[in-house]
């Protein structure tokens, strides 16, 4: 496998990531110029508002790329690996579990679901734990 093949895939994820996280930010400052800190502070508004806009763009995209499999890997590294992954890693979630279900795995979604909460709120709690202890 040539390593130029790989340089470009490494960079279409990394410019649609950094595109995905400049837009996540921008839409967090409009959404605290629109609602006010207020509002934003009371509930996630912004957050809600990536992981639903970025779901809708994830399920456009592949459903897309299923029916015209047009620009391909490269395209899905670009906008959904990059892009939606750099705006929001709800979406992947959100893809991967909506094929679960779509394939019947029930006792996976289930799983998914329950590992993929419990593990991130642990996780976090277990990072801040460390960093206010130790930092």
């Amino acid at each position: 496998m040539s390593a130029t093949p790989q340089l470009y895939a490494s960079l279409s994820v990394a410019l649609g990531g950094g595109i995905g996280a400049l837009a996540r930010y921008q839409l967090g400052r409009l959404m605290t110029h629109w609602m006010g800190v207020q509002a934003v502070t009371t509930f996630p508004w912004a957050t809600l508002a990536c992981n639903a806009i970025g779901s809708l763009l994830m399920g456009v995209l592949a459903g897309f790329l299923a029916r015209h499999g047009q620009g391909g890997e490269h395209v899905r590294l670009l906008l959904g690996v990059g892009l939606l992954g750099g705006f929001t890693t709800f979406s992947a979630f959100s893809l991967e579990l909506t094929l679960l279900m779509e394939r019947g795995h029930w006792t996976l979604v289930f799983i998914y679901v329950a590992l993929s909460l419990a593990l991130g709120v642990t996780g976090l709690i277990f990072g801040l734990t460390l960093t206010r202890l130790f930092g």
